[in-house]
């Protein structure tokens, strides 16, 4: 390994430097080399013995106390990723070297560590091989995502049912009913509608829980191999003998800290690991987190160095170390550890006085690029790790919020109508009771009363609504147009139509994350997708002329061809085209099939290197020191890297030096952001512009140049850089401006690049069209700023010249005042955030960000962990009040999907975790159109239609009841029983009320051409006291109408009067039913005469109630008619008027 710049793809730059941890009072390593070795033995010794005796909680606070004194030697040593730093392998030599450290004063050092030891402290220093007790400390590595167990599920779920004043008035009504003075009726009409909906709820969340107790079960019993120790320790001559280390299959809910697991390619990481070896001799492997960042491009990680430079996989086993690793938090690009070998391997021991030919304890810092966080995919080769975080200290647990139960807004709003209902029930048993002058046993007749006027609080409007719903369901999941969408949590389907912000994510939910490169400009010549034939001609060209300029004993460069100004275009090809198959990060993987896969950390790269491929120039070996390419003429280009300066959101830029093997010309490139690269290259007149067109086409520019570098140039910069790497103070910025001195001026610029990030289908009609429905519409992902701004351009949620205003880096809370100050007197623009930023604005002004930020058109949030989009979501909702809808596809959208009113998931190539999650799962973000516009919108309307009328169908037969009272001396009687109830609510009314829920007010088309008409509905006048108010006067008037006239057409039985007034009820409600129709169906036409048909056969099965001969009279005919006409004929009058004078929206469009 000594002989590779482990500056690499994507390494920090500080994890190789082998500083010897010092105790309290030691003065620094001993300069003189000769004893220097003896020295740090002897205090190594003395570190591992206070170890091993037991401190090791200290850990934490020992690791601290060493650079008390210098914050940015802190920084360094325990990992902050760096934008740029070593790479050469002397300074990996030198900087091993002695350096001067800062040493903390003991007394400081001493409470620094009781303070890190405090119960609290859940970071933890972990042996190799640790011991049972302190393993059975850390949580046990379980999935769990059920809601309930077995003693909890009964509880629960009837606290669920009953905390809704609805059911619990129901209870107390049946419950009533077995006190004999209360008795009126049947007991069955009161107890069965409750069972009925309660097993149904039961069962179905009963249902549910299985199936995720189920998911839980498979998850916890994968297997995975960990290492075991052998009975004895081998002796040290018995290692080569040995054929490889024990190993043993477990399921991953055995898994504890401290284990040692083996992963093999396409297994998922079963805990939070830190990677000791991998099978590439480099010690890398790449990982795949879209479960955890839902970013599909495959992630470097880094083994610690010295675990890899072992023999054999057995070393681990009998390896003296120990892992420190900071407290478990939620950031999964965070990791503070640190890696000590307390005496060395055998195999590095020195025979001689056993002395080690290396300074021990070495402690090489761990960061996250040296952590495997569980639930990514080990993408290639296999690994091993050493377990650290289980169970719920996991990234990807702390990272996943626990689901609510969800309840529909219309259900909370028919909650709230009842409790007026059961009010008013109150009010008119009391006053009933008063008019009597509360003679005996008033208190009981309340009761009786309260009891007689329970259907004012219909139970059946619980089952009616249930019911809707699943009829609604069942319509989604059977919609062609959306093909294989999934209703998850049926009771949300009118929260569809009342959707007033929706909060996307980007990756798979906006863009399918598939890059192409489009354009090539390069000054005077620009190359679109339909020219890159033509590169690929011209490249051969120039490869050709290469070859015979190599033959004839000379070889070409760029300079001996022809000098800038006059170069033909071939050889500036030639250049451009080289410089982007050199400049990045991307490494070719061998598949099983013989096939190559690119994998890099930034999907741009692979597109760009693609592309090399398709024009001819063929990425074909890579690893952390050298490049190999493939020529159009099939010769091989090799190139050794120097040095990589890799690509971080502060620098937006990343370098690489290269030098070619066969000539020895060194090479700086560089490509990154049109903002920076401006400053760096040589003057120009087209670059801004070209790059303006492109980002309004949307697509992601890079600038590519480049600069030519004498040996001894290359040699003083690497000294100067060297000499800045090994500072102690600001060495971040004494590096930086080494290379910005030595590298980055004048450079040539080459071309430009613009990539395409495709996006899903139809995304830019369906955002247009929710916008228009009056949604406002945000996009939380976790993707660089200029990533998601580009796509906020191209899927036109920014529109046309509409101003973007970006927010990052921000510090202080003046800072944050004065965007937010911007920000209110500039409401039509689009806010860009950082996650950092909108951290710090939640953290300091929560109510002015979420009032200011709510009123804007579009806002895009970048950087944001899954817990800041779940935040989001629910701060939205408590501040707004308003309907919220989350839609993702990955794992790390999930627990926003939980937090938002509706949640909708998309099944993508990142897995199904988002769909099941949610409410509500599609294939494609396009369906969400049809979901809301016409699903959410009918099921809400329909509704809201049906529970008005079934209250009205409850109040107009309490209202009968209590004017009958009332002209009966008060007496609680009850006017209908028996079977008359039963039947009014079921055989009689049941079907032509339910069939409400297949009544439309517009056509498909004109619900997606009008979205419009979406925005109407989320005002929520469909159902509002004002609505409900209209038909309590409804119901007031017709039962007052009915029982009036019914007394006034007295004849000489109350037979007659029960008779004629149940008659004209029923066909008044039929008459009513018709009326409320807009758009009618033939199930409604056969329900409303098969209804009537009923009713006309039961009356003669039922002569306690009905005197035949009287029924069949034309007496009785005239009758209920002229009733009948008296009750429903003025609201008749009433709705033509009103369809004139103030016709409903809907109506101006048929």
């Amino acid at each position: 390994m000594s002989d590779i710049p482990l500056h690499s793809i994507g390494r920090i730059s500080k994890s190789r430097t082998g500083y010897v941890p010092i105790n309290d009072g030691d003065d620094g390593p001993d300069v003189d080399n000769s004893t220097g070795m003896h020295s740090s033995g002897k205090v190594a010794a003395a570190a591992a013995s206070t170890r091993r005796n037991g401190v090791s909680t200290k850990g934490k606070g020992k690791q601290r106390e060493r650079y008390t004194d210098d914050s940015d030697e802190e920084a360094t040593l325990l990992g902050h990723r760096e934008p740029d730093g070593l790479s050469d392998r002397e300074d990996e030599e030198d900087v091993r070297g002695p350096v001067q450290r800062p040493v903390a004063p003991s007394r400081r050092s001493s409470t620094l560590s009781r303070t890190r030891s405090s119960h609290q402290d859940k970071s933890r220093t972990i042996p190799f091989r640790p011991g049972e007790k302190l393993q059975t400390r850390f949580p046990p590595n379980i999935v769990r995502n059920q809601k309930y167990n077995v003693f909890t599920f009964l509880p629960i779920v009837i606290y669920e049912q009953f905390k809704f004043f609805f059911n619990l008035y129901f209870l107390l009504v049946a419950l009533s009913q077995f006190v004999p003075a209360l008795k009126i009726g049947f007991i069955l009409t009161y107890i069965a509608p409750l069972a009925f909906v309660l097993c149904v709820t039961m069962g179905k969340e009963a249902y549910d829980d299985y199936k995720r107790n189920l998911r839980d079960r498979e998850a916890n019993s994968q297997k995975y191999l960990t290492f075991v120790p052998p009975e004895h320790i081998p002796s040290p001559n018995l290692e080569a003998v040995d054929t490889g280390p024990h190993t043993r299959s477990v399921p991953s809910s055995s898994l504890r800290v401290g284990d040692l697991v083996l992963l093999e390619k396409n297994q998922r990481v079963p805990a939070d690991m830190v990677l000791l070896r991998t099978s590439e001799s480099s010690g890398t492997c790449f990982i795949r987190t879209d479960q955890l960042d839902g970013e599909t491009d495959w992630k470097l990680r880094v083994a610690v160095p010295a675990s890899q430079k072992l023999a054999s996989d057995t070393s681990l086993l009998t390896l003296d170390a120990e892992i420190y690793a900071d407290a478990p938090i939620k950031d999964i690009h965070t990791f503070v550890g640190t890696f000590t070998v307390n005496s060395p391997p055998r195999s590095s021991m020195d025979v001689i006085n056993d002395v080690p030919m290396v300074p021990v304890p070495t402690v090489e810092p761990l960061t996250a690029e040296n952590v495997l966080w569980s639930n990514t995919v080990l993408a290639a080769g296999s690994a091993i790790g050493f377990v650290i975080y289980t169970g719920s200290e996991t990234r990807a647990v702390m990272n996943t919020s626990h689901p609510e139960t969800k309840v529909g807004l219309l259900d909370l709003e028919i909650n709230r109508l009842a409790k007026i209902l059961c009010a008013v029930t109150f009010a008119l048993s009391l006053v009933l009771v008063a008019l009597n002058g509360f003679r005996g046993l008033w208190y009981l007749y309340v009761l009786r009363f309260l009891i007689l006027f329970s259907s004012i609080i219909p139970i059946s409007l619980r089952v009616n609504l249930d019911m809707g719903k699943t009829v609604y369901a069942h319509q989604i999941m059977n919609d062609s147009e959306i093909p294989n969408t999934i209703v998850r949590t049926s009771t949300l389907p009118e929260e569809l139509g009342r959707i007033e912000y929706l909060l996307s994510d980007k990756t798979g939910t906006l863009t399918q994350n598939e890059m192409e490169m489009k354009k090539l400009h390069m000054g005077t010549m620009s190359y679109g997708f339909d020219s890159m034939d033509e590169v690929a001609h011209q490249l051969a060209t120039a490869f050709g002329a290469d070859q015979s300029h190599a033959k004839h004993g000379s070889i070409a460069t760029g300079a001996q061809l022809a000098t800038r100004g006059r170069r033909d275009l071939s050889s500036r090809l030639r250049d451009v085209v080289l410089s982007l198959a050199l400049c990045h990060n991307v490494t070719p993987v061998s598949n099983d099939d013989g096939t190559i896969t690119y994998q890099a950390s930034s999907p741009d790269e692979v597109a760009i290197v693609k592309w090399t491929e398709s024009v001819g120039l063929t990425l074909v070996f890579r690893d952390r020191t050298r490049m190999e390419l493939q020529a159009p003429s099939g010769m091989r280009l090799s190139y050794d890297v120097l040095d990589i300066f890799p690509f971080t959101s502060e620098s937006k830029r990343m370098g690489i030096v290269v030098r070619e093997t066969q000539t020895g010309e060194i090479l700086f490139l560089q490509k990154g952001a049109d903002v920076v690269m401006a400053k760096i290259v040589q003057r120009n007149d087209w670059l801004e512009e070209e790059t303006g067109n492109m980002a309004r086409e949307g697509l992601r520019t890079l600038v590519m140049a480049r600069k030519r570098i004498s040996p001894q140039q290359y040699a003083a910069f690497k000294q100067r850089h060297h000499e800045a790497s090994i500072r102690l103070e600001g060495r971040n910025e004494a590096m930086a401006m080494v290379v910005a001195e030595y590298l980055e001026r004048d450079l040539e610029l080459l071309g430009l690049t613009g990539v395409e990030d495709k996006l899903q289908d139809e995304v830019k009609s369906t955002l247009e069209l929710l916008r228009n429905a009056g949604i406002k519409i945000w996009m939380l992902t976790g993707d660089k700023i200029e990533t998601a701004r580009c796509i906020a351009i191209s899927t036109k949620l920014v529109a046309r010249n509409q101003y973007i205003h970006e927010v990052a880096k921000l510090r202080t809370s003046d800072q944050v005042r004065d965007e937010l100050e911007f920000l209110q007197s500039k409401l039509d623009c689009c806010l860009v955030i950082d996650g950092e930023s909108l951290q710090l604005c939640l953290n300091l002004y929560k109510n002015e960000f979420i009032q200011i930020t709510t009123k804007l058109s579009a806002v895009v949030a970048c950087r944001c962990s899954p817990t800041q989009k779940a935040d989001v979501a629910r701060l939205i909702r408590y501040h707004t009040k308003k309907r919220v809808c989350c839609i993702g596809d990955g794992g790390n959208d999930v627990s926003m999907i939980q937090a938002a009113d509706v949640g909708v998931g998309i099944v993508g190539k990142e897995g199904k975790q988002a769909s099941l999650a949610a409410d509500f799962s599609v294939t494609q973000f396009s369906h969400l159109t049809k979901l809301l516009m016409w699903h959410g919108r009918n099921s809400y309307r329909r509704s809201a239609k049906l529970a008005q009328f079934v209250i009205h169908r409850g109040l107009i037969i309490s209202v009968m009841q209590a004017v009958f009272s009332a002209i009966f001396y008060f007496a609680p009687i009850a006017l209908y029983q028996g079977w008359l109830m039963m039947g009014y609510a079921t055989i009689y009314t049941m079907a032509p009320v339910f069939s409400l829920v297949l009544d439309r007010d517009v056509s498909e088309d004109l619900a997606l051409i009008y979205p419009e008409l979406y925005k109407e509905l989320t005002k929520g006048r469909a159902l509002s006291y004002k609505t409900f108010f209209q038909w309590l006067m409804i119901s007031v008037y017709q039962g007052s109408a009915i029982m009036i006239m019914s007394l006034v057409l007295f004849e000489t039985e109350f037979l007659n009067i029960v008779a004629i007034s149940f008659t004209a009820l029923i066909i008044n409600e039929l008459i009513m039913v018709a009326l409320e129709i807009t758009t009618w169906h033939i199930y409604m036409v056969i329900s409303i005469f098969v209804t009537l048909f009923f009713y006309v056969i039961s009356i003669a099965f039922l002569p306690e109630y009905f005197d035949l001969e009287f029924v069949i009279s034309t007496r009785f005919a005239w009758k209920v008619a002229v009733m009948v006409a008296i009750s429903a004929l003025p609201l008749y009058v009433i709705k033509l008027i009103r369809s004139r004078v103030a016709p409903a929206a809907s109506s101006k469009l048929l």
